[in-house]
């Protein structure tokens, strides 16, 4: 007796002995699947450190991270100074 956990992958689980097995086919999608979710968990832990080409840039683009982060950071800033600035402007008036 199996309990289907899966089934377009034909997983199944024997809730005896509590193991996920197949039932008959083949893991390749499971495991194509795995990996392509550890290239995307490498791609994200990648983007902290800014270095590298990430997966879903363009060729010739490495190392632009850092830049753009510094060029986002400089505008919100601009904009949040701006925005106390005028509330202390007009606390005055």
């Amino acid at each position: 007796m199996f309990v289907q956990v899966l089934p377009e992958y034909g997983l199944v689980v024997d809730p005896m002995v509590g193991i996920v097995t197949t039932a008959g086919e083949s893991l390749a999608p499971v495991i194509e699947k795995v990996a392509e979710l550890e290239a995307i968990a490498d791609d994200v832990v990648n983007m902290l450190s800014g270095q590298g080409n990430l997966l879903a840039s363009f060729p010739g683009r490495d190392n632009n991270l850092p830049i753009a982060g510094g060029m986002t950071a400089f505008w919100y800033g601009l904009a949040v100074g701006l925005f106390i600035a005028g509330i202390y402007v007009f606390h005055l008036m």
